[in-house]
């Protein structure tokens, strides 16, 4: 099964406090969780400032500079993983070097349900 481990941390704090990870630690932590052929994808994101958000509201599309949301911890980066159970993925996430001055939020990934087409309405 699939799980996102969205990875959230004060960007103030992120790289500041003596526990911080440093990049060459996040990077050999995402190579052995690709070696050992649970990691489907992962990047760190640039900083919040960076964001754009786009809403559409009754077919009218509004963009708007900065995060969705004003919060203490912004999205710093996310790991796709292939685990058996939810109990590996919190493993995963557990040993992510950001988990220690932030939080990791671990979401199954849900299959989009794409309906049959019937024979008899397919025409081509």
């Amino acid at each position: 099964m699939k799980y996102l481990c969205l990875v959230y941390s004060d960007e103030e704090l992120l790289h500041s406090l003596p526990e911080s990870p440093r990049d060459e630690e996040c990077l050999a932590y995402a190579e052995s969780v690709q070696e050992s052929g649970r990691l489907i994808a992962g990047e760190a994101l640039a900083p919040v400032q960076t964001a754009t958000t786009v809403r559409v509201r009754t077919g009218k599309t509004t963009i708007t500079d900065g995060p969705f949301a004003e919060t203490k911890e912004q999205l710093a980066g996310f790991y796709m993983v292939e685990a058996r159970d939810l109990n590996e993925a919190l493993n995963i996430a557990a040993g992510i070097p950001a988990a220690r001055v932030g939080s990791v939020e671990v979401r199954p990934v849900r299959e989009l349900e794409v309906p049959a087409r019937s024979a008899a309405g397919e025409r081509g």
